[in-house]
């Protein structure tokens, strides 16, 4: 495993009618809603790590705080970059922000764990038990 601080990774989509507030039920504007942000922040973060992990690990977002700063309309590049900013055993931080194509509509701090696929689905599937 050489997951590194200063590791980056970016996500980018076009801003539709799928990925707007009014779609998230997070507000009734026709922008790019928050929770689609914060999952691109997600995905920039994760995409940065997963190459450097062992087979059968992944990592999981656990905190997440961030700004939505500026609204982006239907039609415009949106795309989130991070920025590994500390290792400390399984436990990561990232340095996230959020831009379209006029600059940044977002920013803020993200942490992940590193994870055992197999061990973390099996204890996850034993809240379904009886």
């Amino acid at each position: 495993m050489s997951i590194e601080v200063g590791m980056k990774g970016r996500a980018e989509t076009v801003v539709s009618q799928a990925n707007t507030a009014q779609a998230a039920c997070s507000g009734a504007l026709p922008v790019f809603g928050t929770p689609f942000m914060c999952a691109l922040m997600e995905e920039a973060s994760w995409k940065s790590i997963a190459p450097h992990l062992e087979p059968g690990q992944s990592t999981v977002g656990t905190k997440l705080c961030v700004s939505h700063d500026s609204a982006s309309p239907v039609g415009i590049k949106v795309w989130a970059e991070s920025e590994i900013t500390l290792v400390d055993g399984k436990r990561i931080e990232l340095k996230v922000a959020a831009y379209d194509e006029k600059g940044l509509i977002g920013q803020g701090t993200h942490e992940r764990f590193i994870i055992t696929d197999e061990r973390f689905l099996s204890k996850t599937s034993k809240k379904l038990e009886g």
